[in-house]
């Protein structure tokens, strides 16, 4: 099996390690909440703060023989350069994450349906963008709320960050329930 580079691997490519036995740890950097929806089979959530906060604990329970999971990859992305700060290097992380698992076909566990963050965010940003385009027909200026937006999601796209969607996973409908770092760790060490 091939992977996309040398720091991804393909849904297709991680599916045979799988199958062979060869499963590497696999490391959900997702929220609880987004977690609870929908991940791989034996995946151990560790979301992307609590992983940067903790990268140098955590690192002392894990070899290169990881694969970063998130829901598209950037996440993940942001995950691999915080454990190789802590001494990790070759980690890898799942191509396309959760979306190109899912459309694989490969199979996930699943629990109670959210929306996603991405959707969360839309829905927000068009709604102040829509009413203050309508408030600034008659208030003069609101109309710049608006343009803010537009320029913070602009931002976001640049520099793939989304400081509404940080903001966003902090509320209790995103979190679910708290991962707690010493039962991650605890879990890192049983999966030895």
């Amino acid at each position: 099996m091939t992977t996309a580079n040398d720091t991804t691997l393909t849904p297709a490519a991680l599916q045979h390690l799988i199958k062979t036995g060869q499963a590497p740890r696999l490391l959900d950097v997702r929220t609880p909440g987004e977690f609870q929806t929908s991940h791989i089979p034996g995946a151990c959530n560790v979301p992307l703060d609590t992983l940067r906060e903790h990268r140098m604990e955590l690192g002392r329970h894990l070899d290169e023989n990881v694969v970063l999971v998130c829901r598209s990859g950037a996440r993940a992305t942001q995950a691999e350069e915080a454990l190789a700060d802590a001494g990790l290097p070759n980690l890898r992380v799942l191509d396309g994450g959760m979306m190109a698992w899912e459309a694989s076909g490969a199979p996930a566990n699943r629990g109670p349906q959210r929306w996603e963050l991405e959707r969360q965010v839309r829905l927000i940003a068009g709604s102040v963008v829509l009413v203050s385009g309508v408030v600034g027909f008659f208030v003069p200026g609101v109309h710049l709320i608006g343009t803010a937006i537009g320029a913070g999601l602009t931002f976001a796209a640049l520099s793939n960050t989304c400081a509404m969607g940080m903001m966003l996973s902090k509320l209790p409908y995103n979190r679910g329930p708290r991962t707690d770092i010493h039962t991650v760790i605890t879990s890192l060490r049983d999966r030895s």
